[in-house]
């Protein structure tokens, strides 16, 4: 896996590369498929109630520092398109840790 393709902050540096070869000689390295989490594997820390006109890069911008995060809301919400959250005026979307952090509580 090359790490150097996706920085740390990136929702595919994790995800390993892998070789084809092609006919005529080269190679073609591709990413393997994203794992969706679960969203059992995140820990809530609160919930933001939709409210008319929010995107989902600005709630990212809000709460986690960084509206390029949007994806981490998806993948904690299990949304696949990331506008499923701000499209119901009144719907929550979960705020919480990165994939996998454990609470004090749970360590």
């Amino acid at each position: 896996m090359r790490k150097d393709l996706f920085t740390i902050t990136s929702r595919y540096y994790t995800v390993e590369t892998t070789q084809l070869p092609a006919a005529d000689g080269k190679t073609i390295v591709y990413l393997r498929r994203r794992r969706m989490p679960q969203p059992e594997d995140f820990v809530t820390l609160q919930e933001h109630r939709v409210v008319e006109g929010d995107r989902l890069d600005n709630v990212a911008a809000k709460y986690l520092c960084d509206p390029e995060q949007f994806w981490r809301l998806c993948d904690s919400n299990n949304a696949m398109e990331p506008e499923e959250l701000t499209d119901e005026v009144g719907s929550s979307i979960r705020i919480t840790l990165p994939e996998g952090i454990p609470t004090n509580s749970d360590a």
